[in-house]
């Protein structure tokens, strides 16, 4: 597997399907609100979003690039990346040994 998208084809799995304004959530009486879609068929992630329409649509454009950059690394698009291990243990991790009085 490559660490470089640089050297892979981005395939657009995650498009932005549409941006439409909706009502703001139970108990938020303020804000313009919009309801995303980003993906399609099974792989359709539905989010809502308060701003402005130019601010909410930069959001969701980025977050489908993000998604689309980690799949085409074959990383999971809806897990974080798990934490790598350290080539040896860390410090904190070793037995404290005892201090021994200077002579």
């Amino acid at each position: 597997m490559t660490d470089s998208i640089d050297e892979v084809v981005i395939d657009n799995k995650f498009p932005v399907t549409s941006i439409e304004k909706t009502e703001p959530p139970q108990g938020v009486e303020e804000g313009q609100w919009y309801e995303y879609v980003i993906g399609k068929g099974s792989s359709a992630i539905t989010g809502r979003r308060s701003g402005s329409l130019e601010a909410v649509t930069e959001y969701v454009e980025e977050y489908a690039d993000n998604l689309n950059r980690r799949s085409a690394l074959g990383y999971s698009a809806y897990a974080a990346r798990k934490p790598t291990k350290p080539n040896k243990p860390a410090e904190a991790a070793k037995p404290a040994e005892a201090a021994k009085p200077a002579e």
